[in-house]
């Protein structure tokens, strides 16, 4: 489980992106991609391209909230301004998801409709363009329940395993671990982030040197969403 060494590279200089704009292309044309790799691509140029933008009142900061209600399938708590919705994806967040940052005026981003498929197209795309397999992360940013402060975490994913499952191995100390299961396509999107920043311009980083058992097919990023039945707090 544990890799020596990973290399964080932003890869900076990529365009704005627009509807309909070809977000692999995007990438390819400003990194040199390896086998292997791990490229983690935050959810708002992915939007973008997917033409998940709409319209609001750049002069009302709640002309939003309508569109919260729309994209949820469930509002667990509301306190003010605040409310914490469960999405058509699963995802319990705030405001749906929806986000003013990084867009421009007058607009609002909602998350894609389908992310492991967004994943899926720009990996797809990289290989049939240069030949190389890379594994592909669609971050986000979430608060989290008990603790301040946000990060980001993955949304969406295609090449890689979300969850590496340690139970039934053995701790440093011999002791068999029994529940372990570590999210590594949320440690990657995380980790991805510090070089990305919020306000840089940044939308895309490239991981190198994650363990190759980590890689392959089958899994994906919903895999990561608890089910009603196992969640002691829904």
């Amino acid at each position: 489980m544990p890799v020596s060494r990973i290399e964080l590279i932003p890869v900076e200089g990529m365009p704005e992106i627009a509807p309909g704009d070809d977000v692999a292309t995007a990438i390819m044309n400003h990194a040199e991609l390896s086998e292997g790799d791990v490229v983690v691509v935050t959810q708002k140029i992915v939007s973008k391209a997917e033409n998940r933008i709409v319209d609001v009142d750049p002069d009302d900061p709640l002309s939003h909230k309508p569109l919260v209600e729309r994209e949820a399938v469930r509002v667990l708590r509301r306190r003010g301004d605040l409310v914490i919705t469960e999405t058509t994806h699963g995802f319990v967040c705030a405001n749906a998801g929806i986000d003013r940052s990084n867009v421009a005026a007058g607009t609002v981003a909602l998350l894609p409709e389908d992310s492991d498929r967004s994943a899926r197209r720009i990996r797809a795309r990289v290989k049939a363009r240069v030949g190389v397999d890379v594994a592909v992360i669609i971050s986000d940013t979430f608060g989290r329940p008990w603790r301040r402060g946000v990060t980001d975490v993955a949304i969406g994913s295609a090449g890689i395993r979300p969850i590496v499952d340690l139970r039934g191995t053995e701790d440093a100390m011999g002791n068999e671990l029994h529940v372990t299961e570590v999210a590594v396509v949320d440690e990657l999107a995380a980790a991805a982030e510090l070089v990305m920043g919020k306000a840089t311009g940044c939308p895309v980083t490239i991981v190198r040197g994650v363990d190759p058992d980590w890689l392959g097919d089958g899994e994906v990023g919903s895999d990561l969403i608890r089910r009603p039945a196992e969640d002691l707090f829904r």
